[in-house]
């Protein structure tokens, strides 16, 4: 008799894995028979594809049915005993993979850290900790190391070779979890904290007799004495008092407060503070909700009966995330766990202490920021369930969650939430809600200017809806005031890029030892060099697009491709010496301030300033410690930042935003404004918003002064529909590239009309975008408005997948690429 269960496991087993390359669709492979056991879905395994490569691909299916038209090789090994990925994992990759048009292996590498994505060419290096004993290690494992010792850095490949043997990756992993590789060079820096110092007199001094003693002591250091008094000054009104708070009452200077601690007169204690929605109180655990939060937290329960999704339509400080902190216990206490979205690394960072303090371990964090080990690290800890609350940004999605039960997608208007490039060019807003779908939880998106999308779904009653239209505690809404560019140089009351309104404000703010934010959405110094002669302007060898000046690094430089080149001079077009600059980035405002005002203390936030290690938190830390004055910005200073000091906000010249070329140009301006202006008077001061501008009457400034959200939405809806756009119309973008400029067009419009055939009018173009050529691949662009309602998009897709087959097989279009980009918004 044959033994049944030893029959079974001579079963020959066939897997379909999924591979982190763009391929059209899943590859089988044959399972060894001694790897019967080992073999489960979401499980790694090592598979040559192609002539000599390897990777690691996630196995997808197993079965006992051999591929039809090819004979399936052999997998060469099985990377891990438990699955990395689940089942729910898997389904959402394929949701992505339908819904955004791209490949499942695409979908694989946005979503697996690259530390478990291990293939031949993946580097390794040796870690740093001194601690780790090697003597326990295996001869094979001993010999890698020294190799690495001697070459700092190794490929999977080299490896293989230095062994002898292919099979090497469950060894690479057993030194990855020991501690003893690093799977990525690149080590990224960590969050900080931000704490702060705070000063207590020592308890000698605690009576009058001692405190007087104390003062009488001090005669001799006029600026100590000076300290101590202010200090005592502050205590009447304040419990917790910082080194910052003294310096400022008394003037006394920072050498003073170190000599007072240097003789025990202080005590001084770091202690963390946050940033977030309430800066300079110190963190604690217990808060009471005011009526009008109770309010909301309840009706959001309410709603969550009946809806999945929520949006809590908050203005700007009306305290939306003590909400979220008590909406995230109480799913905690059901068994269930949560994931909170933010949309910046910054704000990430900011609220991740403050998380802490609710949910200690159980909190993981998880965005770019970390380093490809740390990702890796979180990953496992999700899968382990010792991670119950996760904070991050959008591609926190991909985590493998267990018993998922509330998201929280908090500024949920923010376009950091999509991916443009590489794919899946997904939003992490759709994506998360269907996650939730998945896991049967439930969704909480929040803004104070939700999208049109969203508040469109609440209405017609898709979403629930939830209001909390008043700022918390005493604090109340900014003024808000025009200023009228063209009127005001008129009357000779413009100096620079700046009105005598604003000037004055700064000046008068600043007396008040108070903070200003002024906000300029260009960054670099000038956005284009123009000849004045010929009207030459310098643009990028590679792009469409004219070269901005950098006063930092005096260089013109590329925003598209990062191209620079030095200043030009002389116009190479008519050799005239007129070349000028013409319009002013972040670096001009900050120049001309200087300028004008030169006893201004001027920070810079943007994209240049914060390039360096701890570039964002830096500048942050030292406006927040009144270092500056004023902080110059671009779109980064609206994004949720709270300073206690800031009393005035100055836009620049709100028109760059509000005329561009885009159908959501009014709504994005709206929000923008009105997410700037939320900076401004976040305590019991009112502040103030100064918006400079070429049209006062502007419909979208108008309503940004009367803080009119409504009257914004009900116009946009109006237009969406008339012109067919979201949230009627889905959009689908499909740009063609090619370095031709003639091939492309030619081939853009080959597949126009082979979309047209089956399409018809919902075809639009092809038509060169605002920039036509990017690292040297022209580009023409076709847009797809579908009708909603009554039209298969699963069918519509369908449709645009075989168009495009039926050009790629045609070899006149070889080399021609498509990107396919659904709801580019």
């Amino acid at each position: 008799m044959h033994n049944p269960d030893l029959f079974a496991e001579r079963k020959t087993l066939f897997i379909e894995v999924v591979l982190p390359l763009s391929i059209a669709k899943t590859y089988t492979y044959r399972v060894p028979f001694e790897w019967n056991e080992k073999i489960r879905v979401g499980v790694r395994v090592i598979v040559q594809f192609g002539k000599n490569k390897v990777y690691s691909a996630i196995v997808k299916t197993v079965s006992t049915e051999a591929p039809q038209k090819y004979e399936a090789k052999y997998i060469m090994d099985v990377v891990d005993d438990t699955a990395i990925v689940d089942k729910g994992q898997l389904s959402l990759w394929e949701w992505m993979s339908d819904y955004y048009m791209c490949q499942l292996g695409e979908v694989l590498q946005a979503a697996l850290p690259a530390a478990l994505k291990m293939a031949s060419e993946t580097k390794i290096i040796a870690s740093e900790n001194p601690e780790l004993d090697r003597t326990t290690l295996s001869d094979k494992a001993y010999l890698v190391l020294e190799a690495l010792d001697v070459a700092g850095e190794l490929r999977v490949a080299d490896v293989t070779k230095i062994l002898g043997q292919k099979s090497v990756f469950p060894l690479l992993r057993s030194l990855f979890e020991k501690g003893f590789i690093q799977i990525s060079e690149e080590i990224k820096e960590r969050y900080k904290p931000k704490t702060k110092s705070f000063l207590h007199l020592a308890s000698i001094y605690n009576d009058n007799e001692g405190k007087r003693l104390l003062l009488d002591s001090l005669n001799r250091a006029p600026k100590q004495q000076d300290a101590v008094l202010g200090y005592l000054q502050l205590t009447k009104t304040k419990e917790d008092i910082s080194r910052q708070d003294v310096i400022e009452v008394s003037a006394c200077g920072a050498g003073a407060i170190t000599a007072l601690i240097d003789k025990g007169v202080f005590e001084a204690h770091e202690k963390v503070i946050s940033r977030f929605e309430g800066t300079d109180f110190l963190m604690t655990k217990e808060f009471a909700f005011s009526k009008l939060q109770q309010g909301a937290f309840d009706e959001i329960n309410t709603n969550f009966q009946e809806k999945d999704v929520v949006l809590l339509h908050g203005v700007t400080a009306s305290g939306k995330t003590q909400i979220y902190i008590r909406l995230i216990e109480q799913v905690l206490a059901t068994g269930r766990n949560a994931l909170y979205l933010l949309p910046e690394i910054a704000l990430t960072a900011q609220i991740t202490e403050r998380l802490r303090l609710h949910f200690g371990n159980q909190l993981g964090v998880y965005h770019s920021k970390f380093n490809d080990n740390e990702r890796a690290e979180v990953w496992h800890k999700v899968l382990k369930n010792e991670f119950r609350v996760i904070i991050g940004a959008r591609s926190s999605v991909f985590l493998p969650f267990q018993e998922l039960g509330l998201i929280i997608v908090d500024e949920e208007h923010e376009n950091s939430y999509k991916q443009f490039d590489p794919a899946p060019r997904y939003h992490a807003r759709d994506t998360a809600i269907y996650l939730a779908h998945l896991h049967q939880a439930k969704v909480l998106l929040g803004s104070a200017t939700p999208s049109v999308e969203s508040y469109y779904n609440a209405k017609a009653g898709k979403y629930g809806l939830v209001q909390l239209l008043k700022r918390f505690g005493e604090a109340q809404l900014p003024e808000i005031e025009i200023v009228d560019i063209p009127e005001e140089s008129r009357k000779n009351k413009m100096h620079s890029y700046f009105s005598e309104t604003l000037l004055n404000g700064i000046k008068e703010a600043v007396a008040r030892k108070e903070q200003v934010i002024l906000f300029q959405n260009r960054r670099g110094h000038t956005p284009f060099v123009q000849c004045n002669t010929c009207g030459y302007v310098a643009k990028c060898v590679n792009c469409d697009v004219s070269l901005t000046y950098h006063k930092t690094s005096h260089l013109l430089h590329c925003h598209y491709c990062g191209h620079s080149e030095a200043p030009i001079n002389v116009c190479p077009a008519c050799g005239m010496p007129h070349m000028e600059s013409k319009g002013f980035g972040t670096e001009r405002v900050e120049e001309e301030l200087e300028i004008l005002m030169p006893d201004l203390r001027i920070g810079r936030l943007d994209l240049d300033s914060t390039r360096g290690k701890h570039g964002f938190d830096k500048i942050i830390t030292a406006f927040d410690e009144h270092e500056y004055d004023v902080l110059i910005g671009t779109q980064m200073v609206a994004k949720g930042l709270d300073f206690g000091r800031v009393s005035l906000i100055g836009i620049i010249n709100a028109d760059t935003i509000i005329n561009f070329p885009d159908f959501r140009a009014y709504e994005r301006s709206f929000s923008l404004f009105s997410q700037v202006a939320g900076r401004a008077g976040r305590r019991d001061a009112i502040g103030k918003v100064v918006i400079q501008t070429y049209t006062p009457n502007h419909r979208v400034i108008e309503q940004v002064v009367q803080h009119d959200y409504e009257g914004m939405f009900m116009k946009e809806v109006t237009e969406r529909k008339n012109f067919y756009y979201p949230p009627f119309y889905r959009l689908i973008r499909l740009d063609v590239k090619h370095p031709d400029q003639q091939q492309t067009l030619d081939s853009a419009q080959k597949l126009a009309s082979l979309l047209r055939f089956s399409l018809g009018n919902r075809v639009l173009g092809p038509e060169p975008p605002l920039v036509a050529r990017v690292r040297n691949n022209y580009i023409q662009t076709i847009t797809l408005k579908i009708e909603r309602g009554n039209v298969s998009i699963a069918k519509v897709k369908e449709l645009v997948r075989t168009a495009i087959l039926s050009f790629e097989l045609d070899k006149l279009n070889a080399g021609v690429r498509i990107q396919i980009d659904v709801d580019p918004y």
